[in-house]
């Protein structure tokens, strides 16, 4: 053996001991450290070693030249895309992800795949959505997404006599796809899909809002007769968190012939919030579903959920032929069979230990502060006569700009709040308007988190 390996092999709990001590100090300083470093202009380059340094050195050289360029983003003023942190349960779970190292697969050699069924049945039960659907975890919610699509793309194929997972799309029409503000990971998931980017159909959004006119849907549609489309249904877009009407597009189906995928990568959680669970209504009638652990559920990155209510669909498509490995099986904890991958990290373990250990009140917790905080910033902004609010408040995320500000202003009160480094939001554009939005889905998130990023704003702003 190698002689590094050989003496890391011997101290391994020590080194253990020492990245452990790094993640404490870490942790220990969220609420003071930036919510996002700044970095230098450059880098440099690192020159591969011929005999190695052994683990301790490399943390410590770790510890000393890029810890402090990491951003503060599990903590609590990290307002920026939809990122959530690690709740302690997760996080002690995600590192044992990484001890354990399984691959979760059905192969009889690990319970990893029994975790995952129970995970994602959990979590089902906690949005309240049907028994009959069958999930898998993905990384992310692009790749959920382009599940979604790769499965719409099979049930279209289906229509014209054609198993596209086998054959490929050539020589079919053209399928339309008919969205209204779709998230960008779904045209990636279509352009991943062979659809193309250039399949969407944008519908026009309802008048002040981001969710779509369905009787514009209902229209084209229409003009559809019996041939097959599909439909992306946004339960939550970015910016204000707004939902498409999927009741209205449920009873569509009745009538018409399309898949339908709805997008509730961060909104979907909402419906742990009893209350809030109605802005979902009709997401029963999907026929695929996008929901993401690593935003509102405080689960470490690389984690999110793809539902289906077609498994059969499911395994056509990412079945995997091999010598070595068993023929697909249409069981919903044959993951070889149902995911783009064939190697999978055991990552609905955090999932799992999350779940299990804050249950419906403690995830209904979580959601009904994150919205409370985002009304309280709302309100203090509105009282503010230097900004205005770009959008209602519907749950977590705050759209506001400076009054008669530019693009260029914006920019400059976004990168002045990023080098600041008390809170960081993100820039966005909403109805062709340059916004700062604030999306507030941190377990850690308190009111006085709040306070400080607001006084932030107002004493950078005034500058």
């Amino acid at each position: 053996m190698y002689h590094r390996l050989e003496d890391d092999l011997a101290s391994f709990d020590a080194i253990l001991d020492q990245a452990r001590s790094m993640a404490g100090a870490y942790l220990e300083t969220l609420d003071q450290r930036p919510a996002a470093a700044t970095l230098p202009p450059d880098l440099p380059a690192i020159d591969l070693p011929v005999r190695g340094e052994g683990a301790s050195a490399v943390l410590q050289r770790f510890e000393r030249d890029y810890a402090a360029l990491l951003s503060g983003s599990p903590g609590p003023r990290y307002f920026g895309f939809v990122t959530g942190g690690g709740t302690p349960a997760s996080l002690a779970a995600d590192w044992l992800v990484s001890t354990y190292d399984q691959n979760t697969q059905r192969n009889g050699d690990t319970c990893a795949s029994t975790i995952e069924l129970q995970a994602v049945d959990m979590l089902r039960q906690l949005l309240g959505w049907p028994a009959a659907w069958t999930g898998a975890c993905v990384t992310g919610a692009t790749m959920a997404n382009y599940v979604g699509m790769a499965l719409a793309r099979q049930w279209v194929g289906h229509h014209y006599d054609r198993d596209i997972a086998a054959d490929g799309v050539q020589g079919l029409p053209a399928i339309p796809v008919f969205a209204g503000s779709a998230h960008s990971s779904t045209l990636k998931a279509l352009s991943m899909a062979g659809l193309g980017r250039n399949a969407v159909h944008t519908l026009p959004p309802l008048p002040g809002r981001e969710a779509f006119d369905v009787s514009v849907l209902e229209q084209r549609l229409r003009e559809r007769g019996d041939q097959p489309s599909i439909v992306v249904a946004s339960a939550g877009t970015v910016n204000t968190v707004d939902f498409d009407d999927l009741a209205a597009i449920a009873r569509l189906k009745q009538r018409h012939r399309f898949w339908l995928h709805v997008d509730a990568a961060f909104g979907g959680v909402a419906g742990a919030s009893e209350p809030r669970r109605a802005l979902m209504a009709g997401i029963e009638a999907a026929d695929s579903v996008t929901v993401d652990a690593h935003k509102w559920l405080n689960v470490p990155y690389d984690c999110a959920v793809a539902y289906t209510a077609h498994l059969p669909l499911q395994v056509e498509v990412f079945q995997n032929h091999s010598a070595y490995l068993p023929a697909p099986e249409p069981l919903p904890d044959h993951f070889l069979h149902l995911t783009p991958e064939n190697s999978r990290r055991f990552r609905a373990l955090p999932l799992w230990m999350g779940l299990l250990a804050y249950g419906r009140e403690g995830y209904a917790d979580v959601v009904e502060r994150n919205c409370e905080a985002a009304l309280y910033l709302s309100e203090l902004i509105a009282a503010d006569t230097r900004f205005r609010l770009a959008a209602p408040v519907r749950l977590n995320v705050v759209c506001f700009a400076p009054v008669g500000a530019d693009a260029q202003a914006v920019a400059a009160l976004q990168r002045a709040m990023h080098r600041d480094g008390t809170a960081y939001l993100s820039p966005s554009v909403l109805h062709g308007e340059p916004i700062l939005r604030a999306a507030i889905c941190n377990w850690r998130t308190t009111k006085h988190d709040i306070d400080l990023a607001f006084a932030a704003l107002q004493r950078l702003v005034s500058r």
